[in-house]
């Protein structure tokens, strides 16, 4: 049974690629606070591209990311493109900076670049809070699954998810994360796109690869149906796209835990060569979202099925597990995918409240409360803080505030609008100072939350600054205030100047 109720068949596939995941973790469950969130073991560059792509494929991009493309067609390629722009972006712009440079979190880069606690304790919030938000999106993913694995309500998925999601992460630190994100990666792209070039065979289109095979189905859409899904800006404005494109590309340049991943490479070729094969991995899985979405319009429309507004957004974040199974796939096919997606998944909220407890015990406690503290107490305080960031995050999601992919572009533009431009202009201009970048980041948090703060007031404020595409306005406003305060109060200190001048751009590795 695959449609409703009980769906034995997958969820022993999910339960067993769940398991083999543990049993990896539990062999690398870390004993020593370097382990747990920060350090990591340096695994080769394509390892690490394979690491950073699991990192990154998360329950927005193996579900989100098809539902918001059945829900909007072209309109949201700007997904697509802005996701993995933003890695184009930090290739270019930071990458081997920020390997150079050599601190071990974002916090301790603004704090170390800027010689603030107060600039590391603003940037250690937004961590926290960047991760909050994005771990949200994970566990709505994650109780959408378990509810249709389960034949339960929503509800009960997240509750039981949450819980078996939180005890993966709390048994295992970064280190058996690592190893695991290249056996999940390899999971991840069988179970995403083996299920597709099925569906693409069953439906007599390009199987091989139906990364190209879809385009004709697109136009069997038109030519049967009517149905135009190619028709850009149908959901809307050109500014909105451009808007909600320039906002996922500064803001996946300014994500902790995306940045965190270049403390573990030993120089700066391997930093920039392992985001090389990143982008490749995730490109992969990013060319098979769209034909998804379009196979799943065309399977209604043959079977005359027209669900209403309503119904298709309320099923848009499954709709990858609803394709398979309206397309007639067998279940263990389909356990395949629900695998893949609840990988995905787990991974991410792994990824995340590390950082998250992270930013919390080192950040926070031992540089700014107790730098006494030991390797123990700051354990002690890095599991705590998981635990507690899983409780707010799950009562959260009990109500989510949107789609999976709509509540993730919301942590994208906070990213993109604090954390983008202190790494921006600390790497590449020495006359920022930390008074800048103080005002700037919390410039960029009032920018991001602008629209619910101020929305209802001045309706002006949610056409410029809009909740999930705020940077395109809001990172430019962030930069000049943080060059203005930086050029009205006194400079860094000369041996900063030297060091970003010798160090991070003098010599090549």
């Amino acid at each position: 049974m695959t449609d409703a109720g009980f769906n034995l068949i997958p969820l022993l596939i999910v339960a067993a690629t769940l398991g083999s995941f543990i049993v990896s973790g539990l062999r690398a469950r870390s004993r020593e606070m370097s382990d747990y969130g920060f350090g990591g073991r340096y695994i080769g560059r394509v390892g690490g591209g394979a690491a950073i792509a699991s990192n990154w494929m998360s329950a927005a991009s193996f579900l989100g990311m098809g539902g918001l493309l059945y829900l909007q067609g072209y309109y949201a390629l700007a997904y697509v493109i802005g996701w993995t722009g933003g890695y184009v972006l930090l290739l270019v712009l930071m990458a081997g900076q920020i390997r150079r440079f050599g601190k071990y979190t974002a916090p301790d880069f603004v704090g170390a670049r800027y010689d603030s606690p107060a600039a590391r304790l603003i940037s250690a919030g937004i961590s926290i809070t960047i991760s909050v938000i994005y771990c949200t999106a994970q566990f709505k993913g994650i109780g959408m699954l378990f509810a249709w694995l389960f034949g339960t309500d929503y509800r009960s998925g997240l509750l039981l998810g949450g819980a078996v999601a939180v005890g993966y992460v709390i048994l295992s630190g970064v280190l058996g994360v690592a190893r695991n994100q290249q056996l999940q990666y390899t999971v991840l792209i069988v179970s995403f796109i083996l299920p597709l070039m099925a569906l693409a065979y069953k439906l007599g289109y390009f199987w091989m690869l139906p990364q190209f095979g879809y385009g004709v189905a697109i136009q069997d859409l038109k030519r049967e149906f009517g149905i135009n899904f190619a028709a850009p800006f149908a959901s809307g404005t050109l500014f909105q796209w451009v808007a909600l494109c320039f906002t996922l590309m500064v803001g996946t340049a300014g994500l902790p835990h995306v940045l965190s991943r270049f403390y573990v490479v030993p120089n700066i070729r391997d930093a920039r060569w392992s985001l090389v094969w990143g982008l490749f991995f995730i490109a992969l899985i990013y060319w098979s979202a769209p034909a998804y979405a379009v196979f799943a319009r065309l399977l209604e429309a043959r079977a005359g099925m027209v669900p209403p507004p309503a119904a298709t957004t309320g099923m848009a974040d499954i709709v990858v597990i609803r394709t398979a199974v309206m397309g007639g796939l067998p279940a263990w096919m389909i356990g395949i995918l629900a695998a893949g997606a609840t990988s995905a998944a787990f991974f991410t909220v792994a990824g995340l409240l590390i950082t998250g407890a992270a930013s919390l015990s080192h950040d926070i406690y031992y540089r700014i409360i107790n730098p006494r503290a030991s390797e123990v107490t700051k354990m002690a305080l890095a599991k705590g803080a998981v635990v507690v960031l899983s409780a707010v995050v799950l009562f959260i999601a009990l109500h989510p505030p949107g789609l999976i992919a709509e509540i993730t572009a919301v942590a994208f533009a906070l990213a993109g609008n604090t954390i983008f431009p202190a790494f921006l202009l600390g790497i590449w201009w020495g006359r920022a100072n930390r008074y800048g970048a103080i005002a700037g980041m919390l410039t960029g948090v009032v920018v991001t939350f602008a629209t619910p703060l101020f929305g209802g007031v001045v309706p002006a404020v949610a056409d410029i600054f809009p909740l999930t595409s705020s940077a395109l306005f809001g990172a430019p406003l962030v930069v000049a205030v943080m060059i203005a305060v930086s050029l009205l109060t006194p400079p860094p200190s000369e041996e900063m100047r030297r060091f970003l001048a010798e160090q991070v751009h003098g010599h090549m590795e």
